[in-house]
């Protein structure tokens, strides 16, 4: 029930008539208490999509009531008029869920530069309203997809009686920073905003951030974490964030997974780095490369684009002891030809990319996917 599943959380989704398709449009997750605790992290994109600029000064006191979130319409690039639709889907929400306006967050995604129809999504207010179940949350995951082909859902639930749900949509412009394409994230844990704060921003940094799929940010990037406190169970600080850091991986990876007309998914590990850092840039150069995707599309395990893309950035290694695998074979070994590359399978949808820098401890990965005439197509038609 994705994030119904928690207790203390009602969720809707239904057509407000905002797409032109006729498909779920509008969704609304209410925080039913008995705490209104929260938090969130956004993109950093520098054209910040109104929905962003509205929802990052309300939760700057750590509470929510609600969100509401729209498909079909990013009212990004809008100017103050775009803000003045923010604002006031915030200010029908309270209304009709009897809270603070400034107790309501929005998010939106689809088209940029374009206004939203707001007498429908009055109208899908309205009706979400009416409809708000404690099994709301699969329709709510339905009407917040654009591209998606399916919706994203994830549970965990502690042994000690708390919970955590999320939704997420995505299937495009998934290079984030802090958060990736909208997030919603429930818990009925007794869980402090400072506490839920510093969770969302250690469980979003070693997944959302690190889920890397075509190299471009979005302008309403958003992720929200809300507490509701109902299980009456306060967990131990470091298990809920485990935890909450398994529920962001479950759907970064339903996100990769349905990333426009992918063909393989890709996990770039890279060991042995002097740090984090050097660890990090390494792999996300390899997994921003198009010659390194469209490699991995016609299943070529074309390990000199792997080499050529690590060393565009400044980390600390010698090119002459480097080893690169791919799906365990060893194709390059301390700087010379390792196994031939013909004794590489890459007809399954798991790709994994090993880089050995040989610098010393450090390691991180990227998940990204290949680029494939599927993704062109989808992304030279999205405004048509």
């Amino acid at each position: 029930m994705s994030v119904t599943a928690a207790k203390g959380f009602t969720a809707a989704g239904v057509i407000a008539g905002i797409k032109a398709s006729g498909r779920p449009d509008l969704a609304l997750v209410v925080n039913e208490g008995p705490d209104a605790h929260a938090a969130a992290v956004f993109t950093s994109n520098r054209f910040t999509a109104a929905p962003v600029q509205w929802s990052r000064e309300v939760i700057a006191d750590g509470r929510l009531a609600a969100v509401v979130l729209n498909s079909g319409g990013a009212n990004a690039c809008t100017g103050s008029a775009g803000l003045a639709d923010a604002k006031q889907m915030a200010e029908w929400t309270a209304a009709e869920v009897g809270c603070d306006t400034t107790d309501v967050a929005v998010c939106s995604t689809g088209l940029i530069g374009v206004r939203l129809p707001m007498d429908a999504v009055l109208t899908g207010i309205e009706l979400a309203r009416q409809d708000l179940a404690t099994t709301g949350g699969p329709s709510a995951a339905e009407a917040i997809c654009t591209t998606d082909t399916v919706p994203k859902e994830a549970v965990h639930t502690s042994p000690e009686g708390w919970t955590i749900g999320g939704m997420a949509k995505g299937a495009g412009m998934l290079a984030p920073a802090l958060a990736t394409m909208l997030v919603v994230i429930t818990t009925d844990a007794v869980v402090e905003p400072d506490a839920l704060d510093a969770a969302l921003r250690t469980a979003t940094g070693f997944t959302f951030d690190r889920t890397d799929s075509d190299g471009c940010m979005s302008t309403n990037d958003t992720v929200i974490a809300m507490a509701s406190g109902a299980s009456g169970v306060t967990p131990d600080a470091a298990e809920f964030s485990e935890a909450l850091t398994g529920v962001c991986a479950d759907l970064a990876r339903q996100l990769l997974a349905d990333a426009e007309g992918s063909a393989h998914d890709i996990e770039v590990r890279v060991e042995g780095a002097a740090t984090e850092a050097d660890a990090l840039a390494v792999a996300r150069a390899i997994a921003r490369s198009n010659l390194f995707k469209c490699a991995i599309f016609g299943n070529d395990p074309n390990w000199g684009r792997v080499l050529a893309s690590a060393g565009t950035v400044p980390a600390e290694y010698d090119p002459e002891h480097v080893d690169v695998a791919f799906n365990g074979v060893r194709v390059f070994v301390d700087g010379q030809l390792g196994t031939d590359r013909s004794e590489v399978d890459l007809s399954g949808r798991e790709v994994l990319v090993e880089v050995h820098l040989h610098a010393g401890d450090a390691s991180a990965a990227i998940w990204t996917n290949d680029l494939t005439y599927d993704y062109v197509k989808e992304n030279a038609e999205y405004s048509s």
